[in-house]
């Protein structure tokens, strides 16, 4: 019983601080777990190595061409203010003289919010490929993790039939989160039509990939006792706020060019670590 009432204070104390800070707090402390594990660091390396590969191709072939764009891009706001300006009589003309300098600037603040969702696409593309091909490393790292976090893994012996299941399992999760990706950016585009749907549809892209990143990150352990995706959905829904603020942390770093090559492998520690302070405590009761 004393034993019990341990476990279930350290537990307590670990799903602290509550709120939205906490969701942010994981990749810090993702961090001091890995200075405090230096044993770790075999599984971290190579998939830094893998990153730094797949983001010189992203960089090369997305991000500066992107770039050229967005700096080419122009929305015509602050041009069709003036021509509907000059049309209209003198009196009124020089009440709204003010409206092609607020064109101007709508037009450089979707111009930086264009910016913002290509960074966002970059990184989720990065996750994505990393998680593909680091995978073996990933997949290790947050098993030991969580062998050290909850004393044991969930049993189950490898055989080849398993080991199929687990590759179709790992398509069929891929697959359908580019259903959900395709489904939010199918329903942004439409947005995107609306008057303002371009600030909106920016910051729905944001929400989209911190719920992408989120389930990226938090599904080794979750996949290791195999929960199907609608459960995993729900546990990102069940743990907000806080899964709504690691999911923002994780986005953030991993959409920061250079810095995300180094930002995956953290935050794969950091969805371990809230998945054994967060979840599987009550996943398993």
């Amino acid at each position: 019983m004393e034993e019990q009432s341990e476990v279930g204070a350290v537990q307590q104390v670990t799903r602290l601080p509550v709120g939205l800070i906490a969701g942010t707090t994981y990749p810090l402390r993702a961090l001091f777990f890995l200075k405090q594990t230096p044993q770790l660091w075999g599984f971290v390396v190579i998939p830094i190595l893998v990153n730094l590969v797949i983001g010189v191709a992203l960089y090369f072939g997305l991000l500066f061409p992107g770039w050229q764009f967005i700096q080419q891009w122009g929305s015509g706001l602050p041009t069709w203010s003036s021509q509907w300006i000059a049309t209209l009589p003198p009196w009124l003309n020089h009440l709204l003289i003010w409206l092609p300098t607020v064109a101007s600037v709508m037009d450089d603040i979707l111009r930086w919010l264009l910016a913002i969702v290509l960074l966002i696409t970059l990184g989720l593309l990065l996750v994505q490929f990393g998680a593909i091909f680091g995978a073996p490393w990933y997949g290790s790292l947050a098993e030991q993790i969580e062998k050290q976090q909850m004393g044991s893994l969930p049993s189950g012996k490898p055989t080849l039939i398993r080991a199929l299941q687990d590759i179709g399992r790992a398509i069929t999760f891929q697959l359908k989160k580019l259903g959900v990706m395709v489904l939010g950016a199918l329903l942004l585009f439409l947005i995107g039509w609306m008057p303002f749907g371009s600030a909106i549809a920016s910051i729905g892209w944001i929400g989209l990939g911190a719920i992408l990143v989120c389930l990226d990150f938090l599904d080794p352990p979750l996949e290791r006792r195999r929960f199907s995706f609608r459960r995993k959905l729900g546990i990102v829904g069940r743990t907000l706020p806080a899964s709504a603020s690691f999911g923002l942390a994780c986005l953030g770093l991993v959409s920061i060019p250079l810095l995300n090559l180094l930002a995956v492998p953290v935050c794969v520690i950091a969805g371990t670590l809230f998945c054994c302070d967060r979840v599987l405590p009550d996943e398993e009761m």
